[in-house]
């Protein structure tokens, strides 16, 4: 009996055997669901703007999103990179097309403007390798249901290299990471 008492007060505690809004979002981890607290979430990544220069200048082939359970996550793929490309992500007050200097509504309770090194055409043929138009959300870019991504717009294609605005729930953390042919950005659900 004791045994059974331990038992629950650890399932208690942990999330588990709980139900309904009391239990913590989480993942599925070998067919059940793994709570999330606020501790395993906590990010120490910082709203302040970050960039780095990268490589090449290879053409933007898609963009993507996806949910996890701590962040939400916009993908840049970049056709035949084999370097890190480069890019800006910062806060902005309003979102305005590179080039032009025309503002595009973003939605969201904040901006963050992202710059990827990736143009979204061929700078050997000028052909177009990704459809992004101007002021428009993000192609095949479903967001609904996210935590914390509220809008994209897509904004230019200037200079070599592509501008997005992603409407985000508000000022949260986030964090670049790089690899052969993608730009990640991941925005964290809380502080």
């Amino acid at each position: 009996m004791r045994t059974l008492m331990t038992v629950a007060a650890v399932l208690a505690l942990t999330g588990f055997g709980q139900a309904g809004p009391a239990r913590a979002a989480g993942a599925k981890v070998g067919g059940l669901d793994k709570p999330t607290s606020a501790a395993a979430c906590s990010t120490f990544w910082g709203s302040g703007a970050k960039s780095a220069e990268g490589k090449g200048n290879k053409p933007l082939k898609n963009i993507r999103t996806g949910r996890h359970p701590c962040y939400d996550r916009i993908v840049f793929d970049i056709s035949g990179a084999t370097g890190r490309a480069g890019y800006h992500v910062h806060y902005v007050g309003a979102f305005y097309q590179d080039g032009s200097g025309e503002r595009i509504p973003v939605s969201g309770g904040a901006i963050l403007e992202i710059f990827v090194s990736a143009p979204a055409y061929d700078p050997a043929t000028g052909g177009q390798t990704y459809t992004g138009r101007a002021g428009l959300p993000l192609p095949g870019v479903d967001i609904t249901g996210y935590t914390t991504f509220k809008d994209t717009r897509f904004g230019a294609s200037f200079e070599g290299q592509t501008q997005i605005g992603l409407g985000v729930r508000g000022r949260l953390p986030f964090r670049v990471l790089l690899s052969d042919g993608h730009v990640i950005v991941d925005v964290a659900h809380t502080w």
